[in-house]
């Protein structure tokens, strides 16, 4: 039917363009100097790269892809052989590829040097701005080698291939692949967190002890990344809870009976297969002394849990940008949301967040950097769970203030907010929810109180530099001062990592940040919470939100 009413219906107007074509790393400018103060300048020109290649259009619609398409459990074979096959989506395979060939999994260790630690962090905090769910197996298969350092022969064994930079996605006998990963296998279901609840036994098939072999008998709750190659495992032998490593494939080309029973269904973290698993008799062995497994396990977990703030600062950040650059292109009411003063309190207040989240994360990269130094030490042991916790813990709320920034848009799948927001709550609860952190940190100051010495002296480097810092750091020492049951302590646990966290972050960004940075922090964080959009009066929030646009050109105009 023809028809002078047939024709378009309207204009595409006052939409922004896609986020896409931009360099992570140039565009940041408050990575940029974290890198360069935390001692990896030396990695810049190789930052610049990745982050070039990171922005791009194919890379970005990678994480869309791997998401879309969900893992698939495959237990057995047409033949009715088990093979536990877990499928993937090539954008899954070619994500992970990019991240073991760049060295996220393994790089401090394979090339240790000042600064090593810092520059895989400044890698891994833009790559996981793309896809954040396959970031797990990376993250595991990167803290297992402080585990097997507890067993040398295994280290000697798996070591080479656990930090070659060789993606072999296939479905095969370790020792036919020349790089591998590394998956854990800690929790129950009738323990969760309480790991010494669990009820997987371990018998040794010829005279055990460490680097021995055993068979394991038991199931585990959740098995994050079962398509990895060795798994390091809880089990119990009659002296204790000990740690083992298990293949997924024995030797002789047999499946070991490490039997996946189903995959979880889970809100967030889609990309990545968790699983149910039973093992029927698994062959492993022993990683270091024999009823000691939790203290051999933790090192893996301390370095996972360190991941974990890297990539929630990882989220934090790709927020920030999703939301300045709507804001910068989108106009309403009559002129540019983000010009506009209640979106602009808005926008440099998640840009504040993000920004004292990843100097934190980098500043505990430099520690990492530094074990031989006892400060640097101590600074890790106790500022880790602490960073753990509130970090992680701030990301929900971060990422839904972004997405409600772009309104309706944001919810839907099309857009990189809604899955930013359904990832959110994975880092605040995987290796070790809020409560077991702040657990963990009072039991580092109970066993090490040097610990709490080395707090206050790296928070003292911001001394002088803000009066409401120094009342607010004051007021905090005086509350260690006090006697405490250990009951009262805690109940007060939360409160005690929130204000250390905090003060922390304000003394990081005191000593390093512009002023329009640094004062808007203390103004608005040393007293109790409010909602994202409530700074002070009287702050430059567009100092603020052009220090964390993905671009602003030399003459001030947005230029993504």
């Amino acid at each position: 039917m023809n028809s002078k009413f047939y024709a378009t219906t309207h204009q595409v107007l006052n939409q922004p363009p896609m986020l896409e074509n931009y360099n992570l790393f140039k565009s940041d400018t408050a990575l940029q100097s974290a890198v360069e103060r935390e001692g990896a300048n030396w990695a810049s020109n190789d930052l610049r790269r990745f982050g070039l290649e990171s922005g791009t259009a194919e890379r970005i619609a990678l994480g869309f892809q791997a998401n879309a398409h969900k893992p698939e459990l495959r237990t057995h074979d047409r033949y009715g052989h088990r093979i536990d096959l877990v499928e993937y989506h090539p954008a899954y395979h070619e994500l992970m590829r990019i991240a073991i060939e760049e060295g996220l999994h393994s790089s401090p260790w394979a090339d240790p040097k000042p600064g090593a630690h810092v520059a895989r962090a400044a890698k891994y905090y833009m790559h996981t701005q793309v896809e954040a769910a396959h970031g797990c197996p990376v993250t595991m298969t990167f803290a297992a080698i402080p585990a097997l350092q507890h067993q040398p022969n295994l280290l000697q064994q798996f070591g080479p291939r656990i930090t070659a930079c060789e993606y072999d996605p296939r479905n095969i006998v370790d020792i036919y692949k020349g790089g591998i990963t590394v998956g854990m296998a800690m929790t129950e279901k009738q323990g969760g967190s309480d790991v010494r609840a669990n009820t997987t036994r371990a018998y040794p098939v010829g005279k055990g002890g460490p680097g021995e072999a055993y068979e394991l008998v038991g199931h585990k709750w959740f098995v994050s990344a079962p398509m990895c190659d060795v798994f390091l495992v809880l089990a119990h032998t009659d002296t204790g809870l000990s740690c083992f490593l298990v293949p997924r494939w024995q030797a002789d080309g047999s499946k070991n009976p490490m039997q996946i029973q189903q995959l979880k269904v889970k809100m967030g973290n889609v990309a990545n297969a968790s699983s149910e698993v039973e093992l029927r008799g698994a062959l492993g062995w022993m990683v270091g002394e024999e009823g000691r497994g939790v203290r051999t396990i933790i090192e893996m977990v301390s370095t996972t849990r360190y991941d974990c703030m890297i990539g929630s600062s990882s989220g934090m950040r790709q927020a920030v940008v999703q939301a300045i650059h709507h804001a910068s292109n989108r106009k309403a009411f009559g002129g540019t949301l983000s010009e506009q003063p209640l979106m602009a309190n808005v926008l440099a207040d998640l840009a504040l967040e993000n920004e004292a989240a990843m100097t934190y994360t980098m500043r505990i990269a430099r520690a990492m950097d530094s074990q031989d130094n006892e400060h640097e030490r101590l600074l890790a042991r106790i500022a880790t769970p602490i960073g753990k916790y509130w970090i992680c813990k701030r990301t929900p709320n971060h990422a839904y203030e972004a997405m409600e920034v772009i309104g309706g848009s944001g919810v839907m799948d099309t857009h990189i907010t809604a899955r930013l927001f359904r990832e959110s709550p994975i880092n605040a609860i995987w290796e070790g929810s809020g409560n077991v952190q702040c657990l963990d940190i009072l039991r580092a100051i109970e066993k090490e109180p040097t610990v709490l010495e080395a707090y206050f002296a790296e928070v003292a480097k911001g001394q002088g530099g803000n009066p409401a810092l120094d009342t607010y750091v004051q007021q905090l020492a005086s509350e260690f001062s006090r006697k405490h049951t250990s009951d009262e302590l805690q109940y007060k646990a939360r409160n005690i990592a929130d204000r250390m966290a905090v003060a922390l972050q304000a003394s990081l960004l005191v000593q390093h940040a512009p002023a329009a940075i640094s004062d808007a922090f203390c103004a608005s964080r040393l007293q109790p919470g409010l909602n994202y959009g409530n700074l002070p009066s009287g702050l430059d929030c567009q100092a603020i939100i052009k220090r964390a646009a993905p671009g602003f050109n030399e003459s001030g105009k947005y230029s993504p």
